[in-house]
């Protein structure tokens, strides 16, 4: 095999990245002239002229404004389009399906959530709901003036995924699901356009995005919901996600829903800390709610000073204490998000996970590990499943069909 060196430069490659160097400056700081995405990207300024031309032509950026700030006259801004294209983000949990829709700049427009038992549902009728979201998703974008292209859809679940399947949800009781090819054949769209992925693991890389995480390179994400997930961010990036809810570190004798026992979740997930309070009629385990309206109950609870709340609120923090003293230990993060139904109620975990670090984590001992509330709070899952949606373009902005033909001399 020659050198790397002796190859001809790959000039499709090159550009393919120019392109996409250029979004991704556009979406982190918003409108800008030629002269400051040349200075940002280190491209001459006809390079980038030539690659703002193509980037119209595929309806990725538009001209905005005027810059007046530097010498000379007033630059053209160059901006995203808004609405122009989507990716649609679906989520699903044992007790709710949702979906959102965000565009190119990292907007959302539209979020939709509807309570449902989705382990009683079942694949075939949970692929039926979530089609749903998506044709109603890709109704509104052919409604709006203009209209719009979606790059794509992307499905958050609880559990191991892999190549469009989910291997396996312990808390909806699935295994081995096709489920972009089930999306695909009800929804028309190709199965290569339809990502699935674990929710914390997407909610990880939407916090690093634009949530509390931002400019953290080393985070542990914990999603907490009817189980517990946890997305590992290390040097930026997104490294594994998984479920740390079935990690051995619950009550001994207490059965989970896969099946085990002495399951983390058997002490943090949300139905451990409503059953620790809640006789079986209170209305925070009514089935109509979803997750953030149950969480939203309890949090008024707290704040009205209920003894029963507090208390059980006070050993839901401490038992999350024994479990983020494990990953402290094992990962090293500069960071753990409290994200799903811990961020809302993080005002009275916060002093018994401190305690409980103290009394058992190394790590925390030797200082600069922060324990944060998620800013996304629950639309960190539809947020990240939407952007794994649109990452494919962002990555490669030649995948947008071109309007005109543009040079290739970039």
């Amino acid at each position: 095999m020659p050198p790397l060196l002796d190859r001809p430069p790959d000039r499709a490659g090159v550009r393919r990245a120019n392109l996409a160097l250029l979004v991704r400056l556009l979406r982190r700081h918003g409108a800008q002239s030629r002269a400051q995405l040349s200075t940002r990207s280190g491209l001459s300024k006809a390079t980038v002229s030539n690659l703002v031309a193509e980037l119209e032509a595929r309806a990725l950026v538009q001209s905005g404004g005027r810059h007046e700030g530097g010498q000379g006259r007033p630059g053209q801004l160059v901006e995203l389009r808004p609405r122009g294209t989507w990716g649609i983000g679906l989520e699903l949990d044992a007790g709710h399906v949702g979906s959102t829709l965000l565009d190119l700049s990292g907007t959302a427009t539209t979020r939709r959530r509807t309570a449902a038992d989705v382990r009683a549902l079942g694949p075939e009728r949970t692929l039926d709901e979530l089609a749903a979201l998506v044709t109603a998703a890709m109704s509104e974008v052919d409604g709006w003036d203009g209209g719009g292209q979606v790059a794509g859809v992307a499905v958050a679940v609880p559990g191991l995924a892999g190549a469009g399947t989910v291997r396996v949800a312990p808390g909806l009781g699935w295994r081995d699901v096709a489920l972009a090819d089930g999306l695909a054949a009800r929804t028309g769209l190709p199965p290569e356009r339809i990502v699935v992925g674990n929710d914390a693991g997407l909610a990880a890389v939407a916090e690093t995005d634009r949530g509390t995480a931002r400019g953290c390179s080393d985070v542990v994400f914990l999603l907490g919901g009817a189980g517990v997930g946890a997305g590992l961010i290390a040097g930026g990036n997104l490294i594994r996600a998984g479920e740390a809810g079935h990690l051995p570190l619950g009550p001994a004798g207490r059965l989970c829903a896969c099946g085990r026992r002495g399951c983390w979740q058997t002490a943090v997930g949300v139905d451990a800390l409503l059953r620790s309070f809640a006789a079986p009629g209170d209305l925070v385990h009514d089935p109509a709610l979803d997750l953030a309206q149950r969480t939203s109950i309890v949090r008024r609870r707290a704040q009205r000073g209920d003894r029963g709340v507090l208390d059980a609120l006070a050993g839901l923090g401490a038992a999350l204490g024994l479990g983020i003293a494990v990953l402290a230990d094992l990962l090293d993060p500069r960071m753990v998000v409290l994200g799903g139904y811990f961020a809302p109620l993080c005002d009275w975990l916060a002093e018994p996970i401190r305690a409980e670090l103290t009394a058992r984590s190394v790590t925390a001992e030797a200082g600069g590990l922060r324990i944060v509330p998620s800013r996304l709070g629950f639309t960190a899952v539809g947020t990240g499943a939407a952007q794994a949606a649109i990452r494919p373009l962002l990555d490669d902005p030649t995948l947008a069909p071109a309007g005109a033909p543009v040079s290739v001399e970039a």
